[in-house]
């Protein structure tokens, strides 16, 4: 089963809508920062199309915000009973679009990973520790004899005549 092409931009172009309708009426300003910069790394991946680093980067950017996105809710969602019917709608609409786009960022991220692949990202993600493998096939066996080392070995790669150079 193939995956279906889905373009970076309208991933960020849907997110950033649907931040925008999210922030209307009841989330703080930190959820606000949260969303717009992950999506300003989105813009920063869309504008350079080679580049694995920023779709790496506009990946976690999504995850973290998944995580901040329910942390917000858990924190901030109050059951506002003294609104007027005019607020009570909005609030509505603006909780419903910041769950929507909640609920979007996982197949979001799918995607955004299948991007990070596309440009050659690693299948694994890699922290700098150094690993050991068992590959052996560029090793060559001691067993063999190379043709050049018939020559007598000169360690130092001089010529035979010239003196060593010195270096302080």
């Amino acid at each position: 089963m193939e995956i279906p092409a889905i373009n970076l931009k309208a991933i960020v172009l849907v997110h950033w809508l649907l931040t925008v309708w999210g922030c209307m009426a009841w989330l703080p300003p930190s959820y606000a920062w949260g969303n717009f910069t992950m999506l300003a790394i989105g813009v920063w991946a869309v504008a350079h199309r080679d580049s694995i680093d920023a779709v790496l980067m506009f990946l976690l950017g999504m995850v973290l915000t998944i995580l901040t996105d329910i942390i917000h809710f858990g924190i901030y969602y109050p059951a506002f009973e003294g609104l007027t019917e005019r607020n009570r709608d909005t609030f509505r609409f603006s909780v419903g679009m910041s769950i929507l786009s909640l609920l979007l960022k996982p197949v979001s991220c799918f995607f955004v990973y299948q991007m990070y692949r596309e440009r050659g990202g690693d299948y694994n993600v890699n922290f700098g520790f150094p690993t050991v493998t068992r590959n052996r096939d560029a090793y060559q066996s001691i067993d063999q004899q190379d043709q050049s080392s018939s020559a007598p070995a000169n360690p130092f790669n001089q010529a035979e005549g010239s003196k060593p150079a010195r270096s302080y």
